[in-house]
């Protein structure tokens, strides 16, 4: 029997010089910068976290009978930092279940308004907002469940560094979980972050600190797990990006200490 050959993805490679933290003949780890979308979609059809592993990446044995890499999970396009991709179709397959049972470790930073608790949850109905489709609300009385954790690291005048661990891994989950808690991410345009900073004076270092970043506030800091084909475990960290550095500045506040 003759295995068909695998067909070119039909996308453009670019050189988008994208930051590899981890790669070898299964996987690849990257860093991946704010601003570039994970893969095509509607409006996006270049530039994209796809387009340009399939300029850097070696050995790619093909996804779905595509050579492509295959997208596990995904980051916002204003979200930067770890991000697993797969270059096997059995990596593709091992990740995908670890991320569905939920035993892959996601550790992010957010900078949010307002002054949460020290620590705490959201566990939720999470879904569509019910009037703009392009949210999402945790203000729901069915839906998928949404977990997520978090602890405050450092606060500031208004504002405060917070970690949190995703349990769940749902579109937008981070953002709509603190809007709704009524400390929208700084920068965050979508859920009421950027209207919050508008109304500030000019010189408020919560205002400059929203115009440092000039994105949601938001970066996906570890990403643990196991590897599909060697079981071995794997935890990889995203150093906290310069724009994020900037805001924390204008606010005073310490970068958290790595573990």
């Amino acid at each position: 029997m003759r295995v068909p050959e695998v067909r070119p993805a039909g996308l453009i490679a670019e050189d988008l010089g994208l930051p590899v933290l981890y790669e070898d003949e299964h996987l690849v780890v990257i860093d991946k910068p704010a601003g570039v979308a994970v893969h095509p979609g509607a409006g996006i059809v270049s530039g994209t976290v796809v387009h340009g592993l399939l300029h850097q990446v070696r050995g790619l044995a093909g996804i779905g009978g595509e050579l492509r890499p295959g997208i596990v999970h995904r980051l916002d396009k204003d979200t930067s930092g770890c991000l697993v991709v797969a270059k096997t179709e059995p990596a593709l397959r091992g990740l995908q279940a670890q991320f569905k049972g939920r035993s892959v470790d996601k550790r992010y930073l957010a900078l949010v308004h307002g002054a949460p608790r020290d620590e705490g949850s959201f566990d939720t109905f999470y879904g569509r907002h019910p009037v703009d489709r392009k949210r999402f609300s945790s203000r729901l009385r069915q839906g998928r469940r949404a977990v997520t954790r978090w602890r405050v690291v450092d606060r500031a005048a208004g504002a405060a560094l917070v970690e949190v661990e995703l349990l769940t891994g749902r579109t937008h989950q981070i953002r709509a979980h603190f809007a709704d808690a009524g400390s929208p991410l700084v920068g965050d345009a979508l859920y009421g972050g950027r209207k919050r900073e508008s109304g500030l004076p000019p010189d408020a270092p919560l205002r400059r600190a929203a115009e440092a970043i000039g994105r949601q506030a938001l970066h996906a800091e570890m990403l643990g797990f196991v590897h599909p084909v060697s079981e071995a475990p794997l935890r990889f960290e995203a150093p906290l990006p310069p724009d994020f550095r900037a805001a924390l500045d204008e606010l005073g506040l310490r970068y958290p200490l790595r573990r």
